[in-house]
């Protein structure tokens, strides 16, 4: 554990068996142990440690609560409030020690034990709220906050305790003016947090809407949360117009979602929603977007809107179908009353055919074809998995376009039939060294590609790519803005995040990996006379594309430590190294 590996386990009177982690000072008996000794060996045993310092401390922790149960005099919680008392002649150890022991006393009463003695107990935490109150000890606001809560220290315990003290010099006033007098001067501090804390514990409800509007300017949000929670509807609902004023939507929706005020402000829930389900559509996420509001009819036709503004009809027709949207039933009409944006068709593209490869004798054409080619544009597509923390989908298609032709390869399928013969065909593809492989983000492809056919030799290393993202310094909108920056017109992303594992694809779908890759070869085909603006007053310079060639990356999945992968993940990005004379006369070729 790192702090000491010597075990002892005690029995109690009730047969209950305590696993205690007692290092070799006497901590097995605190019958006879001063809290002073006791926080001095606590001590020791944190510097005998050998592990980081965060492990340490909750394996200290935990022994801290099974010490507890060592029969500490007079009484466990008595003897924390003791060890609180003494633990700011620890200096740099008081802070940490004193959430330490509080922890294992919080969880120690927890479990119904330590109730003998809880009274004084309780008197003695009061008494230690008027001392660090007062300046005369030391102790962290939270940990001020934590000895109220864990004594359950109450105004009555503070009365008796400044009574008891009457004649050391308090003066004659309740414990109410004193604490209200203690939260002023956190206020003026700024100490939000804390002076909430403490008007929540004592149940002081006197502050009005102006403490919520200083807490705001403060940009205080978790403490303004916390304290119109406990004042209830009225200034909550203040809090969501005070947000909505400040233009935070989203604290406005937390605020209604977490304490029921959706009657109260529907208006601001829709609004928040539809701004998330808008951005979700952008993303391609439509069955995310569905998963969080199908019993919601109002977004779901709202949802429908968005997917006919995006010009997926598929999907308008799907979500009419599953939940019977009356008002959508003629998706004709509806289509051509919403206005479309101007994306690009396949058609000006030149292409002249789509070819779907998903047996043999096809793809053993398709390579050969391919293989004639001097440039092509590569990119794949595999359903998304939204489930936190589980592995991606498999690739299920790899697009290879030229000129005036697609291939879509069924990678699912035809690595299921021969596995051998879809490696030999695509390493005769990825690894030449005359066919120049145009990519966008290809590292992310790569990457999956490897993850999904660790068997096939094809996807262990690449020859002679170009990932278009990094001719361009600042590129925006991902492809889609890159395709309108450089052939005037973006492409629809909105079937990104479709289901590319069902068969057959849908034309739009065939329609969307087709575009993917066709329109690099046409981005590639405009850079070699495409400008952009450098910082010279002449204005524009033409763009450097011949230096991003990667003539060889290695994808192999030998292992080597992180310091090595990032060198050479580095080396890929910065190397500007002389090309081969066969990737310059390839080049020189493409220019013709």
């Amino acid at each position: 554990m790192g702090v000491d590996e010597n075990f002892l386990y005690l029995h109690n009177q009730d047969k209950a068996r305590h696993p205690l982690a007692v290092s070799r000072h006497a901590l097995c008996d605190l019958s006879n142990v001063s809290p002073v000794v006791f926080l001095y060996l606590l001590k020791e045993c944190y510097a005998y440690g050998t592990c980081k310092a965060t492990a340490k401390f909750r394996v200290l922790q935990q022994q801290a609560y099974g010490f507890l149960y060592n029969d500490p005099q007079p009484g466990a919680a008595i003897f924390v409030a003791h060890c609180l008392y003494v633990l700011p002649i620890f200096e740099s150890h008081c802070e940490g020690f004193s959430h330490l022991i509080i922890s294992a006393l919080r969880h120690f009463l927890k479990v119904g034990n330590g109730m003998n003695g809880i009274y004084k107990a309780k008197l003695l935490a009061a008494k230690l709220f008027l001392a660090i109150v007062d300046g005369t000890l030391h102790h962290e606001e939270r940990v001020l906050v934590k000895i109220l809560e864990v004594f359950d220290v109450s105004l009555s315990n503070i009365e008796k305790a400044m009574y008891d003290a009457d004649e050391k010099g308090h003066t004659c006033q309740t414990a109410k003016v004193l604490v209200e007098q203690y939260i002023s001067r956190l206020v003026d501090s700024q100490s939000y947090m804390t002076a909430v804390s403490l008007l929540e514990h004592f149940s002081i409800r006197e502050s009005g809407e102006s403490f919520l509007l200083k807490m705001l300017e403060s940009k205080e949000y978790r403490a303004a949360e916390k304290w119109a929670t406990f004042m209830g509807r009225p200034i909550l609902c203040t809090l969501v117009r005070e947000y909505v004023n400040r233009k935070l939507q989203k604290h406005a929706f937390d605020v209604i979602r977490q304490n029921n005020l959706r009657e109260e402000f529907p208006e601001i829930y829709r609004q928040y929603k539809e701004s998330k389900l808008k951005k979700l559509a952008e993303k391609g996420c439509w069955d995310v977007a569905e998963a969080r509001i199908y019993d919601d009819r109002q977004l779901l036709e709202y949802l429908v809107y968005l997917a006919m503004e995006a010009g997926y009809m598929e999907k308008v027709e799907e979500l009419c179908e599953r939940y019977s949207l009356e008002g959508f039933i003629n998706v004709k009409e509806l289509e051509e009353s919403i206005p479309t944006h101007r994306y690009l068709q396949l058609d000006e593209l030149s292409i002249k055919e789509v070819v779907w490869v998903d047996e043999m004798n096809s793809l053993l054409d398709a390579t050969c074809d391919i293989e004639e080619c001097k440039v092509v544009g590569v990119d794949c597509e595999w359903k998304p998995n939204y489930e936190k923390g589980s592995p991606p989908n498999k690739v299920s298609i790899m697009q290879i376009a030229s000129d005036n032709k697609v291939y879509i390869l069924d990678l699912i399928k035809l690595y299921g039939d021969s596995p051998n013969v879809l490696d030999d065909c695509l390493t005769r593809i990825l690894h030449s060294p005359r066919v120049l492989k145009l990519g966008y983000n290809f590292q992310c492809d790569v990457k999956q590609l490897a993850l999904s056919y660790g068997q096939l030799q094809c996807f262990k290393h690449y020859d002679m790519l170009l990932d278009i993202q990094n001719v361009f310094k600042e590129p925006r909108g991902g492809l889609s803005g890159l395709a309108k920056k450089i052939l005037g017109t973006g492409l629809n992303k909105t079937r990104r995040n479709s289901n590319w594992e069902q068969r057959p694809l849908t034309q739009f779908q065939l329609e969307y990996a087709a575009l993917d890759a066709a329109v690099l070869v046409h981005i590639f085909r405009h850079v070699r006379g495409y400008t952009q603006p450098t910082g010279d007053q002449d204005g524009h310079s033409k763009i450097e594309w011949k230096s991003h060639i990667a003539s060889h990356i290695d994808n192999s999945n030998s292992k080597i430590s992180k310091k090595e992968a990032k060198r050479r993940n580095a080396k890929a990005k910065t190397d500007k190294a002389p090309q081969s004379v066969e990737t310059k006369e390839l080049t020189e070729q493409t220019l013709s």
